[in-house]
């Protein structure tokens, strides 16, 4: 049985997941506008991805016999100033939900639950190959620079990425 605590903040986590999935979609569209549909395609694999965690979540509050609180899901950002600009929030972003993570396995620990800890620790993994997923794309952005070749390059390969549900 999930403890009450342990229940309210996964369902805030849920809730954050969504705005991710939500901010990535934001993005996707500012970049498919700006005809970069590579940048659009990896941006939109983001999204699923935030929706899937999400969802990984609200199952696992099931699974323990929780309930589920949907509450609403603020407006995300939808003005940028370049691709850099974009990939910056991103990298901003995810290194707040591995905050996020972290605060949950504080609660974890205190709460002595042992099997909400095992379970969060797939998300500490994810978080840190999200942050290097992201931080390699926004060191290759500051090292295109304006070579539109460069960006050309990068779009038809970040084209190339696909959602694929993690085994678990």
């Amino acid at each position: 049985m999930i403890s009450e605590k342990m229940n309210v903040v996964l369902n805030e986590q849920v809730n954050a997941e969504m705005f991710s999935s939500y901010l990535y979609l934001a993005m996707s569209a500012w970049f498919s506008q700006r005809s970069l549909p590579g940048f659009a395609n990896w941006m939109r694999v983001q999204a699923e991805e935030e929706q899937f965690h999400a969802m990984k979540i609200y199952d696992y509050i099931l699974e323990r016999g929780g309930s589920i609180e949907l509450k609403s899901i603020d407006k995300p950002e939808t003005k940028w100033e370049s691709p850099l600009d974009v990939i910056g929030d991103v990298v901003a972003h995810e290194a707040k939900v591995t905050g996020l993570i972290n605060d949950l396995m504080e609660v974890a620990i205190a709460q002595k639950d042992h099997a909400a800890n095992i379970f969060l620790q797939w998300f500490v993994h994810e978080q840190v190959e999200e942050e290097d997923s992201v931080g390699e794309v926004c060191d290759r952005l500051k090292m295109i620079g304006n070579d539109s070749a460069g960006m050309f390059a990068m779009d038809l390969e970040l084209g190339k990425r696909v959602f694929t549900p993690p085994v678990a």
